[in-house]
């Protein structure tokens, strides 16, 4: 008997349709900065999935961008606008959100133990 194995790709899509898998999804790849700078390149790719996830058509009907625009604003040259950001994460579901950094003990601060 054969087994059926899912794509990654199907199973990442369907995945990706739970909210609160998307939003963790998409954090993880705004916080993966390795050094290399491409950061915003591999956010842009995640949210692309995601909206895959969502269907484009659907996505672009709803932001008012047209498909290809929508393609060319999530490839790995786009460089969307805040307000674009903005629009195609409302229509999933999902808002921008800005966090304070940890903070790290400084010498001023540390406890000193004798």
């Amino acid at each position: 008997m054969a087994k059926r194995v899912k794509k990654y790709e199907e199973s990442l899509h369907e995945d990706l349709k739970d909210p609160k898998e998307a939003v963790a999804y998409l954090n993880a790849h705004l916080e993966d900065d390795d050094g290399e700078g491409d950061t915003e390149e591999l956010f842009l790719m995640a949210l692309r999935d995601v909206a895959k996830a969502h269907g484009f058509s659907d996505i672009a009907t709803k932001t008012q961008l047209g498909r290809e625009s929508l393609y060319k604003t999530l490839s790995k040259r786009g460089n969307p606008r805040l307000s674009t950001l903005a629009s195609l994460l409302k229509v999933m579901g999902m808002r921008l959100s800005v966090q304070l950094e940890p903070r790290q003990p400084t010498d001023e601060h540390a406890i000193v133990v004798r």
